[in-house]
């Protein structure tokens, strides 16, 4: 009606590939922003331990240290858990910034829309809590999730099988489709105020609602990058929790 179609969903996810096409080595948008995700926090802590005089740079590399430390690991493991603070610290920073690419000019994508980062950092999850279940505890970490002795016998096959589920199948699923879902919903939602902002913007008769459209969309970014970090330390919260349930299955 505002002579602006709105893009087929598959342009807003489906990226060309910017060389190797067809080939197992192919890069494309989402693989640029990952390996963004990936250099930029490398880079931030290497560059902070050069500071000879602490800086702003170091100030907020220590503060993201200690924010895994005292809102991720200590709440969900205790002191045990400190251990694992670099792989809990790796997953935050990875997915934050892999998100916060929805709001960066030029790319207008979170990497954590598709499924493929989320799906493979669900798998590690679970290859990591599962790995610390039989180390810890032997073959007894799966007899216990398929024999759990805290219901009455006449339960445990239902409820051992319900356990099994959660710990190897839903646990990771839930982790994979939360992080997918929301940044999917997210970056749908801008787009489409960001394209009724261009068609108000472009018919003169109702341009009096640009300012509200406009002021919307800003809004939603703000919003969005807030729900950038939010997804991603919830991502690592679960993880710290399975790994707890993991060191700690009796608890």
């Amino acid at each position: 009606m505002l002579g602006l179609e709105y893009p087929p969903i598959e342009n807003l996810v489906e990226w060309p590939n910017y060389f190797g096409d067809g080939q197992i080595w192919a890069l494309n948008k989402i693989g640029i922003i990952s390996l963004l995700a990936l250099i930029i926090p490398t880079v931030m802590f290497l560059v902070s331990k050069k500071e000879l005089v602490p800086g702003g740079l170091q100030n907020i590399v220590e503060g993201v240290v200690e924010f895994i430390e005292e809102q991720v690991i200590m709440p969900a493991i205790g002191a045990q858990g400190l251990k694992y603070l670099p792989l809990l610290l790796t997953m935050f920073l990875f997915i934050f910034f892999g998100n916060l690419f929805e709001v960066i000019p030029t790319f207008h994508m979170p990497a954590n829309a598709r499924m493929a980062n989320p799906l493979f950092l669900a798998l590690l999850s679970l290859v990591v809590y599962v790995s610390i279940g039989f180390k810890e505890h032997g073959f007894a970490f799966l007899k216990d999730t398929a024999w759990p002795g805290f219901v009455p016998v006449g339960l445990r096959p239902l409820v051992g099988l319900i356990e099994l589920l959660t710990v190897f199948v839903l646990r990771p699923f839930a982790l994979a489709v939360r992080l997918f879902a929301n940044m999917l919903a997210g970056h749908i939602l801008l787009v489409t105020f960001g394209v009724l902002c261009i068609s108000v913007f472009t018919a003169g008769i109702i341009v009096i609602l640009l300012p509200l459209t406009f002021g919307m969309l800003v809004l939603l970014t703000a919003f969005e990058i807030f729900v950038s970090f939010l997804q991603a330390f919830v991502f690592a919260l679960l993880t710290a929790v399975f790994i707890d349930s993991s060191l700690n299955p009796a608890h």
